[in-house]
């Protein structure tokens, strides 16, 4: 059996006489305790059987710096005689390369450098055999051989760097972090992993638990508005500490979160804003804001106006983003009457903690004085409008109200009035520039328009642009002006075979007046009459009454009676309206058959048939008439010139050839192109337009209308006329013919009968002849003289 020869001592267990004895024994190459109890009176006899052993576990110190292979042990098998026979053999973990055996004595050598954090143990098997036969000289036997740890390995922190925070002003031996380092020795040989923290960095705020590693705080009321970051350096050191010991460092950042433990606080006691007078409701003034140390929710602030004498005209508004106090307008400010405004505004906390209420109030206050700065302001009227009450009857010129306005400034500029023409179109109404009294100018008729709405213009004289405005209404009251009249047309008819006393008709009346109490109308007739009476109902309501029986429509189909209705207002207008009674036929119950229209006809010796051919030979006559003026229309006149025997002298010259289909003055080549649209546009090319060059005519004389009118109407037929010649041609008309009134208007024989002609009748022409007449009439004088 392999067995290592340097360990001889049995551990023996000694108690006293029964306690039984340890034997290590051998048996098939395995080691188990056999208990063996011997009793010999008082004594206890230990026996040891003879066996052959081996301890199997080698034990190697790490990190070996000798020049030479590290001894491990020595080999020996006890069947190994020592003749030199015996070879031995390694194999397992590192055998060959970390281990070396001598094959002769057996001796084992580590051949490198070792590192228990690496392996901290090696199992091996060893084996003898005979170097002659080869054959083993045993079984194969394991052992270990474990590698002894040195302290050679530092304590190294979890992270590099640490993060914590905790509430500001927190309890000593508040929590911050626990940090946690390892150390890669062995923790159950010796202290090499021991550990022991500490701070290096970071007091007096904190400290640190030496064996869990645990950070507290060390110092009370922490301010972060004061210090926020702190940083703090831990040391873990392993030999529990001692002396010599590797250590290893770590950095916690701490940061301090926040409490509402800071009071909010203006700057100033008192502030000073302006602005303009004229300044809208819910503008901004300024705006102002406290100091908060705090940050998030714990800075939330909010301002209010606790009293002032400007507590009415301003207002504040807490702007939820920036934390400031935004001062507004409330309520129109006045220079004139007041120029500075005072109010007291508190901020406080919207998120208070009460375990903090010790260290103050948690609110301020701060004056703020704003000062109105004056504008030229437009005039104010005295009324947001007037209404003025005028009787329509009220003659023009007279005053119906006066306006008021001032300068609301405190320069106190004259006013001056005037009304708003776009608002009275009909001009009737005058306002003094001066004094804004109101006068008719054309009288008011309620019946037309019961109000009327103006508007007043007010402006300062300096500055007109200073202007406002304000509503007028004007109410015009009623006045008995108005006689009452029937309330509708009324087609009343009577029968021929009506009795004396029948009712026929009821009729009633209506006045556009408006009196205060109500209507009351009074019916009667203008004279007496001896068909027809009325009976007044007293409920403005009237019946008529036959005065007789038997009428008789061939004798008379129409009779017209006179009403006269007469209202009871002052003062009392009456009228007197006809009523048109026909006379018709009816059957025995009194329905009508047919009335005076029928009569009429058959007096006329016409029937219904004749009356209907004579008004369809009208219609004919009316188709023929009109038809031959579209007849007359569509036909063409002829050209001017008809041939080449004709007696007039005909000069047509063109000087310019044109420019082709551009050029649009001379024609249309349109027409060319689409010879249906000759007949539907008919106007003349050649014309210049009248409205480039408008033509002022003067007036002529009143006695001369007839001439001008001629001439106007024989001009726009010529001008309209598409078959007259261009103007660019001549023709000269050398004799008027036989019978002309005129005679011959050639210049050929003008030299024979100068002589014999008197011009005065071209002054009786009219304007247009004045200029000849004047030629002609002039010449003979100087003749004559």
């Amino acid at each position: 059996m392999i067995m290592n020869h340097f360990f001889w001592l049995l551990p023996l267990v000694f108690t006293h006489l029964s306690s039984p004895v340890i034997l290590l024994e051998r048996n098939d190459g395995n080691l188990f305790h056999n208990w063996n109890r011997l009793m010999e009176g008082d004594k206890m006899v230990l026996h040891r059987s003879k066996r052959d052993w081996m301890w199997r576990q080698f034990f190697l110190s790490e990190e070996y710096t000798g020049s030479n292979y590290q001894y491990v042990g020595k080999l020996r098998s006890d069947k190994d005689i020592g003749d030199g026979t015996a070879r031995y053999v390694l194999s397992g973990e590192g055998a060959g390369t970390v281990f070396r055996i001598d094959e002769k004595s057996g001796d084992l050598h580590a051949t490198q450098r070792l590192d228990r954090e690496e392996k901290a143990s090696y199992t091996l098997q060893a084996q003898a055999f005979n170097k002659i036969t080869g054959l083993p000289l045993e079984p194969a036997t394991e052992f270990i051989v474990k590698i002894h740890d040195i302290n050679d390995n530092e304590p190294k922190f979890t992270r590099a760097v640490y993060s914590a925070s905790v509430p500001e002003m927190s309890d000593v031996g508040t929590f911050v972090i626990e940090v946690n380092a390892t150390d890669a020795d062995d923790a159950t040989y010796g202290n090499s992993a021991k550990l022991v923290y500490s701070i290096l960095q970071g007091q007096p705020y904190f400290s640190v638990d030496p064996e869990t590693g645990i950070v507290r705080i060390a110092l009370s009321s922490m301010d972060r508005e004061v210090r926020k970051e702190y940083q703090v350096v831990i040391q873990a050191k392993d030999m529990a500490g001692q002396m010599g010991g590797l250590s290893g460092t770590t950095m916690v950042n701490v940061t301090l979160t926040d409490v509402n433990d800071s009071p909010p606080r203006f700057a100033y006691s008192s502030y000073h804003l302006s602005t303009y007078e004229s300044a809208e409701i819910g503008s901004t003034v300024g705006r102002i804001k406290a100091n908060d140390g705090d940050e998030g929710e714990n800075a939330e602030m909010k301002y209010r106006i606790v009293e002032g004498d400007g507590k009415d005209y301003l207002d504040i508004i807490t702007d939820e983003i920036s934390q400031e106090g935004v001062i507004v307008v409330k309520k129109k400010l006045d220079y004139e009457s007041k120029r500075v405004y005072t109010v007291k505004v508190e901020v406080t906390n919207t998120h208070q903690d009460p375990n903090f209420f010790h260290l103050g109030p948690f609110s301020d206050t701060a004056i703020i004085k704003v000062t109105a700065k004056d504008v030229d302001e437009p005039p104010i009227f005295s009324r947001p409008q007037y209404v003025f009450e005028v009787n329509e009857d009220t003659p023009k010129g007279t005053a119906i109200g006066t306006i008021t306005a001032w300068d609301p400034d405190a320069t106190d500029y004259p006013i001056q009035y005037a009304v708003d023409h776009h608002t009275d179109p009909e001009r009737l109404y005058h306002i003094d520039p001066k004094n804004g009294s109101i006068t008719i100018l054309k009288s008011l008729d309620r019946e037309v328009s019961k109000w009327h709405n103006i508007s007043v213009l007010a402006s300062e004289m300096n500055n007109p642009h200073q202007r406002s405005r304000v509503p007028v209404l004007i109410k015009v009251l009623d006045v008995n002006d108005n006689a009452p009249e029937f309330a509708m047309i009324y087609e009343t008819f009577v029968c021929e075979n009506v009795k004396a006393g029948q009712l026929i008709q009821t009729i009633s009346a209506i006045d556009t007046d408006e009196p205060l109490v109500g209507h009351k109308f009074v019916f009667s007739l203008s004279s007496m009459n001896p068909n027809f009476t009325i009976f007044d109902n007293e409920d403005n309501t009237a019946r008529i009454l036959t005065r007789r029986s038997g009428f008789n429509r061939r004798e008379m189909s129409v009779y017209y009676l006179p009403v006269v209705i007469s209202d009871s207002d002052y003062p009392i207008q009456s009228s007197t309206s006809t009523l048109t009674i026909r006379v018709c036929s009816c059957d025995a119950t009194g329905n009508m058959r047919s009335c005076s229209v029928d009569a009429l006809l058959l007096s006329a010796g016409l029937s219904t048939g004749a009356l209907v051919a004579i008004l369809l030979c009208i219609l004919i006559l009316l188709m023929i008439v009109v038809l031959f003026s579209a007849l007359k229309k569509q036909r063409r006149k002829e050209p001017l010139i008809i041939s080449k025997e004709d007696v007039r002298d005909n000069v047509v010259s063109y000087n310019d050839e044109g420019g082709g289909e551009e050029d649009t003055q001379a024609f249309d080549i349109g027409t060319l192109r689409h010879p249906e649209v000759i007949e539907s546009n008919k106007l003349r090319r050649d014309i210049i337009p009248e409205m480039l060059f408008p033509y002022h005519r003067p007036s002529p004389m009143k006695e001369c209308a007839d001439v001008r009118d001629f001439i106007i109407s024989r001009l726009q037929d010529n001008d309209t006329d598409p078959f007259a010649p261009p103007y660019d041609s001549l023709a000269t008309y050398a004799y008027e013919g036989n019978g002309s009134i005129a005679e011959s208007l050639s210049s050929l024989e003008s030299s024979v009968t100068e002589g014999d002609h008197e011009y005065d009748y071209l002054s009786n022409w009219g304007p247009q002849f004045k200029k000849l007449a004047d030629m002609y009439i002039g010449k003979d004088t100087g003749v004559a003289t």
